[in-house]
C-alpha cells in the first residue's frame, strides 16, 4: 500500500477528548497507519502516490460502536436483517465491539458450547472484513459450570471479551465476580448489563450489583432499554471510576443526566457510545451519529468532544490501536460535512445544531471503503481524489 495524503482539511477532530481539535490540515498515511499529521508542506516531503483533497470538510476518526450483538456473518436473526453491519459503515462506524452473541438460534448454554461459540465468533469475525469493518466478536456469556481453565483456553484462542454479565445463567454478583476475576486474569474486558431486563433470561441489575462485580464497562447506563434511576446513576458516577456506556437504544433523559453530571466533574473521558443493536428497538445504521448529535445538541457538549466519546474514549477503554488521528494509529477515518440545507456551515456546527452530518468518505486501515454514504444526507462540499 502506497503513501496517501489527505489535504485541505477544514477541521480535524483528533478523537482525544482532552485535545479534541487540531490545527493540522494534512495527514500522511503509509501501510495502513497515520505516519504524520501537520501542514501542506508534508506533501512535498512524502511524495504520496494518492492525494485526497478534503475540500475544506471535517475529518474525524472512524467511529466505534461499543455495543453490538452479532451472531455469525453480517446477518441478525433478531431483526431478520442482512448487511446491517455494512450499513453502519455508511454511518461512519469502522469498528464494532460485541457485548455478546445471545441471539444465536439455539445458543448453547453448557460450558463446552459456550466456549465453542465464543471462539468461533471471535475467529469468524476476524476474517469478515466485507466493507473493511472491524468486528471484535466472541464475547463469552457467563454460564454456570465455566471454570478458570475454560477462560485460559478461550484466551489462548484469542477471546478477549466477556459479554454483558447478566445475559447468561450467572445472575448473582457474588457468582459473577469469581468469573470476572478469572477473565481479568487473562486480560479480558468485561461488559455488564445495567438496568431493567432487555430479553427473556436477562435480569435487572442495580448500581450495587455493578459495584460488586467491577466490570470494565457499565453497559447501557441509560438503559437497554429501561434505565436505572437517577440516584443509581449518581452512585456509579460518585462511587466508582467505571466507564459508563450510553446507547442509542436507551433512555435519552438518563443519557443527558450522565453527560451533564460528568461534564460538571470534568470526567467526560468516562463516557463511551454504543448502539445496543440489533435489539427490540431495531437496527439504526446512523445510531452512533444520532447519539453524538443528541449529546451535542441537547446536552451542550461540543460536537468534537461527543465524537471523542465514540472514538478515542472507546479505543482507550478496550485497548484498541484506533479511534485517534495520531501518529502510529490505524488509519480509520471519516470525511464529513454539513448536510445540504443545514443551519450549520461545517459538520461540527451541524451536529451542534442537532443535524446529522453528510458522510462523504470512509477509510479503514488506509483504504477507502465508502466514497459516498448511502444513509446520510449528502455533504454540502465534495472531495477530490488525485
Amino acid at each position: 500500500m502506497g503513501t496517501i495524503a489527505i489535504v485541505n482539511i477544514g477541521q480535524l477532530v483528533t478523537g482525544n477528548i482532552e485535545q479534541p481539535l487540531s490545527t493540522a490540515d494534512t495527514i500522511i498515511i503509509q501501510e495502513g497507519k497515520f505516519v504524520k499529521i501537520g501542514s501542506a508542506g508534508l506533501v512535498a516531503a512524502y511524495l504520496p502516490e494518492q492525494v485526497i483533497d478534503a475540500g475544506g470538510m471535517t475529518v474525524t476518526p472512524g467511529l466505534i460502536d461499543s455495543h453490538v450483538h452479532p451472531v455469525l456473518g453480517d446477518y441478525t436473526p433478531r431483526q431478520k436483517t442482512e448487511g446491517y453491519l455494512d450499513s453502519a459503515v455508511h454511518g461512519g462506524v469502522t469498528t464494532f465491539i460485541s457485548a455478546g452473541e445471545p441471539h444465536l438460534p439455539g445458543r448453547p448454554k453448557d460450558p463446552a458450547g459456550t466456549k465453542a461459540l465464543a471462539i468461533l465468533a471471535h475467529k469468524a469475525f476476524a476474517n469478515l472484513r466485507s466493507s473493511g469493518l472491524k468486528v471484535h466478536a466472541g464475547a463469552v456469556i457467563l454460564e454456570k459450570g465455566l471454570l478458570e481453565s475454560d477462560f485460559a483456553e478461550m484466551a489462548k484462542a484469542g477471546v478477549w471479551l466477556v459479554g454483558e454479565v447478566g445475559l447468561g445463567s450467572i445472575k448473582k454478583p457474588e457468582e459473577a465476580r469469581v468469573m470476572v476475576d478469572w477473565a481479568k486474569k487473562f486480560g479480558m474486558k468485561i461488559a455488564m448489563h445495567t438496568g431493567g431486563t432487555s430479553i427473556p433470561g436477562s435480569s435487572t441489575v442495580t448500581a450495587d450489583d455493578v459495584i460488586a462485580v467491577d466490570p470494565t464497562v457499565v453497559s447501557h447506563v441509560n438503559g437497554g432499554p429501561t434505565a436505572i434511576a437517577p440516584a443509581e446513576v449518581d452512585k456509579l458516577i460518585d462511587q466508582t471510576n467505571l466507564i459508563l456506556e450510553i446507547v442509542q437504544c436507551g433512555n435519552p433523559k438518563i443519557a443527558d443526566l450522565v453527560v451533564r453530571r460528568l461534564a460538571e466533574k470534568k470526567l467526560l473521558s468516562r463516557v463511551i457510545i454504543g448502539n445496543d443493536a440489533p435489539s427490540g428497538s431495531g437496527i439504526i445504521p446512523l445510531g452512533i451519529l444520532r447519539t453524538i448529535s443528541q449529546i451535542a445538541a441537547l446536552s451542550g457538549i461540543p460536537a468534537q468532544e461527543a465524537i471523542a466519546m465514540a472514538t478515542g474514549n472507546t479505543a482507550r477503554t478496550f485497548g484498541l490501536n484506533t479511534g485517534l488521528i495520531a501518529e502510529g494509529k490505524e488509519a480509520d477515518l471519516v470525511i464529513m460535512d454539513a448536510p445540504l440545507g443545514s443551519v450549520g456551515a461545517t459538520a461540527l456546527a451541524a451536529i451542534n445544531a442537532g443535524d446529522l452530518p453528510g458522510i462523504a468518505l470512509v477509510m479503514v486501515d488506509g483504504a477507502v471503503k465508502v466514497t459516498k454514504s448511502r444513509n446520510t444526507p449528502p455533504a454540502t462540499r465534495s472531495y477530490c481524489l488525485k
